[in-house]
């Protein structure tokens, strides 16, 4: 090797890679630094939010966008340490935003269904709905997409759009919702009887409400007899717990009365 590029070579490193390096230090540093502060804002902003009284769907919508949008600038200023022109930049963004835009149009399809559902509120953070094919409680609305945590406690992330576009079933909007279920009576038990019982009974399982007033009635005649309905009134968050209490309701008083087992007759006619 060429003796002056050995004494030059020391110099060649202190002219160009002490600086890359330093610059590379002041990379994380800002990146550790600008993540504080995306962190802190968020912070304030969802504090704010809460204080004015907002809508939660609305302050986790308005907080993911903040945090997304100020990574983006945090990118930029990252870059812009580097050398990278901020102008140019932002150019290519548009750019690579127009291009993204045709090739993914189901992202910007998502986009605007969850502004819709911001505005529209069809449902919230903590509202327990049917959409999509999921059954679930609703845990985060985001920018492009709605996290449901179904009744199994599997998390479940849906496109806002298909979201958006499909019937929305929300068991939260009203203050109660009925339960649907139903007792066979076999032949040889007096219905009207079995009626009494069954709302006395079913009036008395926790968290039935009195108002509406639990309904039981005669819902068919089958050849096992006489099937009623029973059908108490609860809040949501007490419907399965109302759900399984009255089964053991209707076993009990079942038990109770002697009540025979329901099984089919059949006729048979020999000519």
């Amino acid at each position: 090797m060429d003796e002056t590029l050995l004494t030059q070579l020391p110099a060649i490193i202190l002219q160009n890679l002490v600086p890359f390096a330093w610059k590379i230090v002041g990379a994380v540093v800002l990146w550790i630094i600008g993540g504080w502060i995306i962190k802190s804002v968020k912070l304030l902003s969802r504090r704010g939010m809460d204080a004015r009284g907002f809508d939660a769907t609305l302050i986790e919508y308005l907080e993911s966008a903040i945090g997304m949008s100020m990574r983006v600038l945090l990118v930029i200023a990252i870059l812009s340490l580097f050398g990278v022109e901020t102008a140019s930049f932002a150019a290519i963004i548009a750019a690579a935003g127009v291009a993204i835009g045709m090739a993914w149009s189901g992202l910007l399809a998502n986009f605007a269904a969850g502004v819709f559902l911001i505005l529209l509120r069809p449902l919230r953070v903590g509202d327990f709905i049917a959409a999509a094919g999921i059954t679930g409680t609703v845990h985060e609305i985001g920018m492009f997409a709605t996290t449901i945590d179904q009744p199994d406690n599997v998390r479940t992330v849906v496109g806002n759009n298909k979201l958006f576009a499909d019937n929305i079933v929300n068991f939260s909007s009203n203050d109660f919702r009925r339960v649907d279920l139903t007792a066979q009576l076999a032949h040889g038990v007096d219905p009207l009887n079995a009626i009494s019982l069954l709302k006395a009974r079913v009036a008395q399982i926790p968290n039935v409400m009195d108002k509406p007033a639990p309904d039981v009635e005669i819902l068919e005649f089958n050849p096992a007899g006489v099937k009623l309905v029973v059908r108490p009134y609860c809040h949501t968050d007490d419907y399965w717990q109302v759900y399984f209490d009255t089964n053991k309701a209707i076993l009990e008083i079942a038990t109770q009365a002697g009540w025979p087992a329901a099984v089919p007759h059949q006729v048979l006619i020999q000519k």
